[in-house]
């Protein structure tokens, strides 16, 4: 594994593994960073060259780099010009990209914007609106959210490990440990506003435009993504567009349901886990 060594790769901690024909991106969600892929990434890399990396918000990544900035990562187009121009600097096109959480919807808008960087879009437990609104099931009321976003507010360390215990299985403590880690590895003036821009945007007008081929997998048991906004993208979703469902509690099916999850990779991509 190599440390790659210019432009936004450093700072972002961007590591590439492997040598295989195809390129496989894997995006971490709110509050975690690359080691989330830790289960993963072995097999994974034994078939395809791997790229992982740290989204600017991360505790990875050293808060001198100043890759969080508040106004402009108001936005996830901000984080999608991000990934972008990571791929561009790299010189990686037409890549598996396997984006978790907030970087499902990352991933779908910088396949617009560039289509020709994405050969087909793995959303992991992603949505497009957090929020219920008439008509849609997003998971959580306008109430919950503003509880969530006070309690960051007021005392983000304290909150960390209950939102971890929230929305990873807690029959798998190790992996709540793993990820309240990384939770408080992330600065609260860093975790409050990026988690305003997660739970309360609205991005199901962006389905509509992915024209890249889709695969949504979906934990059977996620309390922060309810299993119909897997089938809502698939029918908003332009491109060819497939639902996998994985008998699995919470919201990191890497950490808890691996795999699980690498059995429906497999399928996807055409390996068998050992």
């Amino acid at each position: 594994m190599v440390m790659l060594e210019k432009g936004l790769a450093t700072p972002m901690n961007a590591k590439l593994a492997g040598s295989g024909a195809e390129t496989v991106v894997l995006a971490h969600g709110f509050g975690g960073d690359q080691t989330m892929w830790s289960k993963i990434h072995p097999l994974l890399s034994r078939h395809f060259r791997v790229l992982t990396f740290d989204w600017g918000f991360s505790g990875a990544v050293k808060e001198q780099d100043g890759l969080f900035d508040q106004a402009k990562h108001s936005s996830y187009e901000a984080f999608a010009g991000d990934l972008i121009a990571l791929l561009d600097e790299l010189d990686l096109e037409s890549t598996v990209f396997v984006g978790h959480s907030m970087s499902g919807m990352i991933g779908c808008i910088a396949s617009v914007k560039r289509p020709d960087l994405f050969k087909r879009l793995i959303l992991l437990v992603a949505s497009p609106r957090y929020l219920n609104t008439d008509g849609y099931k997003g998971g959580f009321e306008a109430a919950q959210i503003d509880q969530i976003l006070s309690s960051i507010e007021s005392d983000y360390h304290g909150w960390a490990p209950n939102f971890a215990s929230l929305v990873v299985d807690p029959r798998d403590p190790l992996s709540v440990e793993v990820f309240t880690k990384c939770l408080r590895r992330m600065r609260p003036e860093v975790a409050l506003p990026l988690a305003r821009t997660v739970f309360l945007s609205d991005h199901r007008e962006v389905l509509g435009k992915v024209a890249t081929p889709c695969t949504i997998v979906q934990t059977t048991n996620d309390v922060v993504v309810p299993s119909s906004v897997a089938h809502y993208m698939r029918d908003k979703i332009q491109g060819k567009t497939a639902v996998e469902m994985i008998e699995a509690d919470g919201h990191f099916p890497q950490l808890t349901a691996h795999l699980r999850l690498l059995d429906v990779l497999g399928g996807i991509l055409g390996f068998e886990r050992d």
